[in-house]
């Protein structure tokens, strides 16, 4: 929510998914200029569209590693050229279970990740980190 409520208040029109009716409520009822779909990020019909940035953040990670590749190339093709797209992933390998959701999570680590971004035909731009220690890939569509 952060996120979109900055992007909003700086002029952008904001798209958001989630497959959660309760958080799709939520966020509608803080931000209802907003467009947002309740559907998973793996059949959204947002990706028929073209953006100028993608944000994913503690999401990724909620996908199996299919999903996660899945989503990196889809939002590759929704991206126009120079548009961004940002996600947060631990750079380590691994399994463990989500606090907030109590999901099993799955990270793919930096390697696989960095492979999945160039074979999208996107590139990685910076890999900051926040001040929970959270990382995240920030990556860029090539123009032509």
């Amino acid at each position: 929510m952060p996120i979109s409520g900055a992007l909003l208040e700086d002029g952008f029109q904001v798209y958001g998914v989630d497959a959660s009716p309760s958080l799709i409520q939520a966020f509608r009822s803080r931000f209802p200029q907003a467009h947002v779909a309740c559907e998973t990020v793996a059949e959204s019909a947002f990706y028929g569209r073209e953006f100028h940035g993608v944000v994913a953040v503690g999401l990724m990670f909620l996908l199996n590693a299919e999903e996660q590749r899945d989503l990196i190339a889809k939002v590759a093709l929704a991206l126009v050229p120079g548009g961004r797209f940002l996600f947060s992933a631990p750079v380590e390998t691994g399994t463990w279970r989500d606090v907030l959701t109590g999901r099993q999570s799955l990270s793919l680590g930096a390697e696989a990740y960095q492979e999945a971004i160039s074979e999208a035909g996107l590139s990685l731009i910076a890999e900051p980190v926040d001040e929970g220690e959270n990382h995240y890939y920030e990556t860029q569509k090539s123009c032509p």
